[in-house]
């Protein structure tokens, strides 16, 4: 029901999935943790997002992620395999055959492994959960997308609102989604306590990422955009604002 109401608040998937679209759906499944720990995107919302996508016309779906932990217990035990394939998606698992270096032009990130389904896809679509980080503060829709590379990408944290920024330079989605429904206030990004899980049924939906992150920061861990180094060097790149006030950020809540 919130993911319908967000995207019938943005004009409907037909706005931006067209008929025979290979969509590339990408959640957080970085974590070995259950849905209710938030550490990954909630099923449901995944479930949704592909039957709207095939409402929409898509031709092929996909549902993918690079995990951190062991990739088949994450797809497992988030639930979001299932949720996929139960709605007709094509779940594909990280595998070392399908990744290709890519120069990804950014000032950190050069020549760098990227999971090919995110190369060949028409449309794609950043499903985030939102989230602690003990680096950045949080992580939102931009730090999902380091679930798109191989290669050693701990290396990255040393520069990470830079390689933040290259991420977004170089994967423009379609539409973001942004599950709030169980929010991981604190000991992100992997939890794992049940008590750091604050309940707020809401889902942000726009086709800005940085003014999404932005908001989130904000509204759940009261962070300015000051605090968040890689939203302004995103909006200097031209990406999007941090002056999340000025958009129509639809959001979706259950009262």
């Amino acid at each position: 029901m919130l993911v319908r109401a967000v995207l019938e608040n943005l004009g409907g998937m037909r706005r931006f999935i067209a008929h025979q679209d290979i969509v590339v759906i990408k959640p957080n499944i970085a974590w070995d943790r259950t849905p209710e720990q938030a550490a990954n995107t909630n099923p449901e919302l995944v479930a949704e997002v592909v039957r709207q996508c095939w409402q929409a016309g898509a031709k092929r779906v996909i549902v993918t992620d690079v995990s951190c932990n062991e990739a088949q217990r994450c797809f497992h035990r988030s639930g979001i395999a299932a949720a996929a394939r139960s709605e007709g998606a094509e779940v594909i698992l990280p595998d070392p055959e399908l990744f290709r270096e890519v120069d990804l032009g950014g000032v950190v990130l050069k020549s760098w492994p990227v999971f090919t389904p995110f190369l060949e896809a028409d449309k794609i679509l950043n499903l985030p959960i939102a989230k602690h980080h003990e680096l950045t503060g949080a992580t939102l829709s931009m730090k999902n997308w380091y679930g798109i590379l191989g290669g050693q990408r701990n290396r990255l944290h040393q520069q990470i609102h830079q390689s933040l920024a290259d991420l977004a330079a170089f994967m423009l989605p379609t539409l973001t989604v942004m599950d709030c429904y169980r929010i991981l206030i604190r000991n992100g990004p992997t939890g794992g306590n049940l008590e750091d899980v604050a309940l707020k049924k809401t889902v942000i939906a726009g086709t800005d990422p940085v003014a999404l992150d932005a908001y989130a920061a904000k509204a759940y861990w009261n962070l300015d955009a000051s605090r968040l180094p890689y939203l302004q060097m995103a909006a200097n790149r031209g990406l999007g604002t941090v002056e999340f006030e000025k958009l129509a950020i639809k959001i979706s809540r259950l009262t």
